[in-house]
């Protein structure tokens, strides 16, 4: 069925802007936080100021289901015969969709078979998709625990792989990410924590699609894809928003697992892990000194994915409502490290981080935003330490940074947009309630899923707000 998309005029609508959204150098948006560190920070013009993001157009686009994600964006791609700038997301059931981005025509739309069996279940998936450098593909998840090769031009399927034994206990919540030749994706479990299952990092070979190497974080000693039931323990999930976070100078990996068992060995739950560019060694490792606690509390370090903040450092969050800054030399080679933090912030208000900071580069200056359910707040990196900028008491997802704006999605809806600078809020712009979904900035566009993929519903809803136009 092709998406229905209503048209609502946002209040204080003035002059034509639509020279300006023209005027605009073309740009994709390929993943998750725009590169592979998933730093959520827009580096290029947009068009959108504060001046003019209270005059945005909304169209809202119904979907053949539930996007609890965040969408991708390749400009000027060629699919069916003509030229478009297109947005790519994933169903919570599976669906990937190609849509026109300025006025969500849809132009195809890949559903597994196994979709009929899925649909209405608690089987799902919260992955964002990956293009392929050369915009020729894209790589889709779906809840058979499988990963898809997807042509751009018309959605047909070049190959098919799986990354679990077990669908129905490990679970897809990640993004996926492309590096040099290879997607690279993480399993995580299902609410409520029905074992078995482990938190695995598999790499794929973008050409083929052949399963080349897995890491996994519960018997580590073990490589390749395990049977769940084999493995003594089980959880560790990989669910951070980011999932797998590359730094693009070396291509280490790096990811934080869940609630499980620690022995610094071979069993690696509420850790942070870093691996090498293929995940089949670890380089590094660390786990807060009271891993136990966190496990036996449900307070998963990995309820978000780490964040690169340039150089040594590196930030994670957790369940707990605590942010611990690490020295990435302190935490390498094989010896476990447990404890020994540069620093220790709270979250936004305190309470469990389940979304991915977002990290922008300003006059010199590194800047670091976070939301949570209770509030967003703003940190600049100074002498190797978190320095309070600013904090309130608005709710949000995954951060957004573009042109020295912050958008910020409220879960019970409305999106916030702040001067990035001092907090002040500039605008809110109206929508629905979600769980997981964020924004991408970008072409004179603010793009942005509703919905949770925990109430199984088959259709969804993607608001698209733009530049105006001048009327005729």
């Amino acid at each position: 069925m092709a998406p229905t998309v209503v048209v609502s005029l946002l209040l204080g609508l003035g002059m034509s802007t639509a020279a300006v959204a023209q005027s605009l150098p073309a740009q994709d948006w390929p993943m998750f936080g725009g590169n592979v560190q998933s730093t959520s920070a827009n580096d290029q013009p947009t068009g959108i100021t504060a001046a003019n993001v209270a005059t945005l157009v909304r169209k809202q686009v119904e979907l053949d289901g539930t996007v609890d994600a965040s969408p991708i964006y390749l400009h000027g791609v060629a699919i069916r015969g003509a030229r478009h700038d297109a947005i790519f997301v994933t169903t919570t059931y599976g669906k990937t969709l190609a849509l026109d981005a300025h006025g969500g025509a849809l132009l195809w739309e890949y559903t597994p078979t196994g979709y009929p069996q899925w649909a209405g279940t608690r089987q799902i998936t919260n992955v964002t998709p990956v293009a392929d450098p050369d915009r020729q593909f894209i790589y889709a998840a779906s809840p058979d625990g499988t990963i898809q090769k997807l042509a751009v031009d018309d959605g047909h399927v070049v190959w098919r792989t799986a990354i679990t034994r077990l669908p129905l206990r490990e679970k897809m919540d990640s993004p996926l990410k492309f590096f040099h030749g290879r997607v690279i994706a993480v399993t995580a479990g299902y609410i409520g924590d029905r074992p078995p299952y482990q938190g695995h990092v598999a790499m794929l070979d973008g050409h083929s699609g052949k399963l080349l190497d897995v890491w996994n974080s519960l018997c580590s000693d073990r490589t390749g894809l395990l049977e769940p039931s084999s493995c003594p323990q089980s959880d560790s999930a990989i669910w951070g928003r980011a999932g797998a976070v590359i730094d693009p100078a070396d291509g280490d990996i790096f990811v934080a697992t869940g609630n499980a068992d620690w022995n610094g060995k071979t069993d690696w739950g509420d850790s942070l892990i870093e691996l090498d560019a293929g995940a089949t060694r670890m380089l590094g490792n660390y786990a807060p000194a009271n891993a136990d606690e966190l496990n036996d509390k449900d307070l998963d370090l990995g309820s978000t994915s780490p964040v690169l903040l340039g150089g040594d450092l590196v930030a994670q969050g957790g369940k707990d409502g605590k942010i611990r800054l690490l020295s990435r030399k302190a935490i390498a080679g094989l010896t476990p490290h447990q404890g020994h933090e540069l620093q220790i912030v709270a979250t936004p208000s305190g309470t469990d981080l389940f979304t991915q900071p977002a990290v922008w580069q300003h006059d010199g200056q590194t800047w670091m935003f976070a939301a949570d359910n209770g509030g967003t707040a703003a940190w600049q990196v100074e002498n190797g330490q978190l320095r309070d900028q600013w904090k309130n008491h608005s709710s949000g997802t995954s951060p957004f940074e573009a042109d020295g704006l912050l958008f910020v999605y409220a879960r019970e809806g409305g999106l916030n947009v702040y001067d990035a600078v001092s907090g002040k809020r500039v605008a809110t712009l109206p929508c629905g309630p979600g769980h997981w979904n964020s924004p991408i900035v970008l072409q004179g566009e603010i793009i942005l899923p509703e919905g949770n993929a925990n109430e199984h519903a088959t259709r969804g809803v993607l608001d698209i707000w733009s530049l105006p136009t001048r009327a005729p």
